[in-house]
């Protein structure tokens, strides 16, 4: 094996971890900014210049805090819940691209980790073991609390899950493949999948918001009901990784919801801009165009946490059950007809 192409993609695989890392910090500043914008407040304004400084002072409070570990929890298992949140958090990135191959030095370096023909799939899978993070931790904590908080992110992951691939299909029959680098570039310049797709858009995004457990879908870290949820005995920096965990998957639900629907890094004018500005810094400026799209998707999860209310847990099951699944099953049936008549005609 060639060891530059080991060596860039360690490098890759370490810049996109550091980035994920860097996005969750300060995606808690971005928070409570945006929830200060919205109610008429400042925010954070004390650490560093207009608070920048917050979540390095947050940062440095979790790894100082004492480590408290419930006397009858199970004890490995209570350690074993937040690395595994962490971990399901971080391997979702490996298949998402980045960006267009960037040519440096005469060598052509594509920006994302592997690309493999079950992209979609591999996804899925690692939203699926995500909650096993949170229920392992909410069993190993011996409290009730965190008990009932780990029943229901498991049976809100496996509800919202059904809608979500079923919304899925339906873009697999536009498509054709699950790739997700040739789904980006079928996509070229204005050629979005929302656009062929909008009812399977609304429906995914609706469910990316169970699968992070966001508000108005934030059943499993209710605070009215359940203390703190799954992460009630927990401190320090174990508390510290789920937090950071939620936040990763919001970054990495962006991601690909900004991929399969939006274009990736895609953009109108595109070809012009590669011809201006080259085979290095023209992929680069469509990194930082997805960048923005994922940024763009970030703001609106916080938007929606402290504009709408959290759902009763029937009217959370009601929602997943007998309204997205059938609407989902009805837009993959209208789109294999739509997509069979074009193909007769």
């Amino acid at each position: 094996m060639d060891i530059s192409f080991v060596i860039e993609k360690f490098i890759l695989v370490a810049i996109i971890f550091g980035i994920s890392l860097l996005i969750a910090m300060y995606s808690t500043y971005a928070e409570r900014k945006v929830a200060a914008f919205l109610q008429d407040r400042l925010g954070p304004d004390r650490a560093g210049p207009f608070g920048i400084l917050q979540p390095l002072a947050d940062g440095v409070k979790m790894f100082m805090k004492e480590e408290i570990v419930p006397a009858n929890s199970s004890k490995w298992l209570f350690m074993v819940g937040p690395g595994l949140a962490m971990l399901t958090a971080c391997i979702g990135t490996a298949v998402i691209p980045w960006g267009s191959p960037v040519t440096i030095g005469g060598r052509i370096i594509p920006l994302q980790v592997t690309d493999i023909n079950v992209g979609i799939l591999y996804i899925f899978g690692v939203v699926s073991l995500g909650v096993y993070g949170v229920m392992i931790g909410g069993w190993a904590s011996n409290n009730k609390y965190s008990l009932l908080s780990a029943i229901r992110a498991a049976s809100q992951n496996i509800s919202y899950e059904i809608a979500m691939g079923l919304s899925i299909i339906a873009l697999l029959l536009v498509t054709g493949t699950m790739s997700l680098k040739e789904i980006t570039e079928q996509q070229h310049g204005w050629h979005w999948n929302v656009l062929y797709q909008p009812v399977g858009f609304i429906l995914f995004m609706v469910c990316a918001f169970a699968e992070t457990n966001r508000a108005p879908f934030d059943l499993p870290e209710c605070e009215t009901e359940l203390i703190g949820g799954y992460h009630t005995e927990y401190s320090s920096m174990k508390l510290g990784f789920y937090l950071f965990a939620e936040y990763i998957n919001m970054f990495v639900s962006s991601a690909v919801m900004a991929t399969l629907y939006f274009g990736g890094y895609n953009y109108p004018g595109m070809d012009t801009m590669a011809v201006w500005l080259g085979p290095t810094w023209a992929p680069l400026f469509g990194t930082a165009v997805f960048f923005f799209k994922i940024f763009a998707f970030i703001f609106f999860f916080m938007w929606v946490r402290w504009t709408i209310p959290r759902f009763r847990y029937d009217q959370l099951m009601h929602l997943g059950w007998k309204m997205l699944i059938p609407l989902a099953i009805a837009n993959i049936i209208v789109t294999g007809l739509v997509i069979a008549y074009i193909e007769k005609f």
